[in-house]
């Protein structure tokens, strides 16, 4: 078993002024490759915490990665830190040098004295190139009380380390034997306490695992299972992975890399859809802006505007604008007026009395009959960021299942605060 422990290394991610994405990343990279990840450190720009935190981690994994601090300047000190943990002293290599110089030159610049620190080597480091960036990442190999240890220090910025990891670092990993089949399915509806109840002694288990995690477009359940080799991951997954599909059959709506808008994409075949949204700000049509079936959109909450696209005076003066009849209205004028297959409406109150009620509704001609048409009504507190999120994930959640060969029963309620708990939208 590999043991491994990521430290983040910049003040601005301590002090969350940048998301750190890049643990996150290299989290699951370990997990996919059956790497045991014990530990994440977020550490700010100082020498002695980051020298001190290097050596702790010596004493308890096998791998230690390290994102971030690798520029030329002074709190760039990753280097440092592991050169001081390692008690190395670092020195110029004149390759590197070269090398940076050339970044520089190809582009009409004389590199600046201060870039020199990028091209150090301890006697344990071998460097890794950096194609998309200046400063290379170091690959150290050495050893804590007669057990070989590795360390591995990455450029902080997304592109520059992922491809970094990818190209450079996984081929020199002694990756371990054992491997790890998962699929992570999708829900929507449900709420996690109830999903954890569906799936019973499930989630109890130990291999295959079954965990759940809530995120904004619904609870998602990870199984995952571990084994020598893949084909005994695998065999050990497939049944554990089916009873919980079968479980959640009601509200699942996909796997893995889906998306809520692809799911609604696919259930479209190959119909256009139209958007009408008051008061979310535009939500909805972020969501669904690479979808090809996306046809138009209209975003206002002027009552003039709106009642040229379908809101008729009496439902804005009698029930008012975020309400079902507006919804109801506003879907079929999403068809009407901008000539689309599908409508699709979203009416949101973010303040004053009625802050977090939302309605949104679908509009589905049918060949010979009435078209079809559903509403969900949306209510759940928060700010009203959080509110336009939810209203427009419901509204897809709504246009996939009314759009599906037997749609699934929908309530005129959205699920109730509990099942998606404050803090933990992904």
């Amino acid at each position: 078993m590999l043991l491994a422990e990521i430290i983040s290394v910049g003040t601005e991610l301590l002090f969350g002024e940048i998301v750190d994405s890049n643990a996150a990343f290299l989290a699951r990279e370990l997990g996919t490759r059956g790497v045991t990840l014990h530990r994440k450190t977020v550490l700010g720009d100082n020498l002695l915490r980051l020298t001190d935190a290097v050596q702790t981690a010596l004493g308890r994994a096998d791998l230690i990665i390290l994102g971030g601090g690798l520029g030329p300047t002074d709190d760039d000190l990753t280097r440092e830190a592991i050169a001081a943990a390692l008690n190395e002293t670092p020195t110029e290599d004149a390759a590197q040098l070269a090398h940076l110089r050339g970044l520089f030159e190809s582009r009409g610049r004389a590199m600046p004295e201060i870039n020199r620190k990028q091209a150090w080597l301890i006697p344990s480091a071998e460097a890794l190139p950096n194609p998309v960036g200046t400063a290379p990442g170091w690959f150290v190999r050495t050893t804590r009380g007669g057990t070989p240890k590795l360390l591995v220090a990455l450029p902080g910025p997304p592109r520059e380390m992922q491809r970094m990891w990818r190209e450079q670092v996984l081929p020199r990993l002694p990756m371990p034997a054992a491997a790890l089949e998962h699929t992570t399915i999708h829900t929507q509806g449900v709420g996690e306490s109830t999903v954890a109840e569906l799936l019973g002694d499930l989630t109890r288990q130990a291999n295959p695992s079954v965990a759940t995690y809530a995120r904004a477009t619904g609870v998602d359940v990870r199984v995952a299972a571990s084994a020598p080799d893949r084909d005994q991951a695998a065999a050990l997954l497939h049944p554990v992975r089916q009873r919980v599909r079968e479980l959640l059959t009601p509200w699942t709506w996909g796997e893995d890399d889906q998306t809520l808008a692809g799911a609604a994409q696919g259930a479209l075949q190959n119909r256009t859809l139209g958007v009408i949204e008051a008061g979310s700000a535009g939500t909805l049509c972020t969501l669904l802006a690479d979808q090809p079936a996306f046809l138009d959109a209209a975003v206002t909450q002027d009552h003039a505007r709106l009642i040229t696209l379908g809101l008729t005076p009496v439902t804005l003066r009698g029930a008012g604008l975020v309400s079902e009849a507006a919804a109801r209205e506003l879907a079929a004028g999403a068809r009407e007026h901008l000539g689309a297959d599908v409508g699709l409406a979203v009416v949101v109150a973010t303040n004053g009395e009625r802050a977090g009620q939302a309605f949104v509704a679908v509009n589905v001609p049918r060949p010979g009959q009435e078209p079809l048409e559903r509403t969900l009504h949306v209510n759940w507190p928060g700010d009203a960021a959080q509110v336009r999120e939810r209203a427009a994930v419901s509204a897809l959640s709504l246009l996939r299942a009314s759009l599906s060969p037997t749609p699934d029963p929908h309530t005129r309620t959205a699920p109730a605060p509990e099942q998606r708990p404050e803090g933990r939208t992904a």
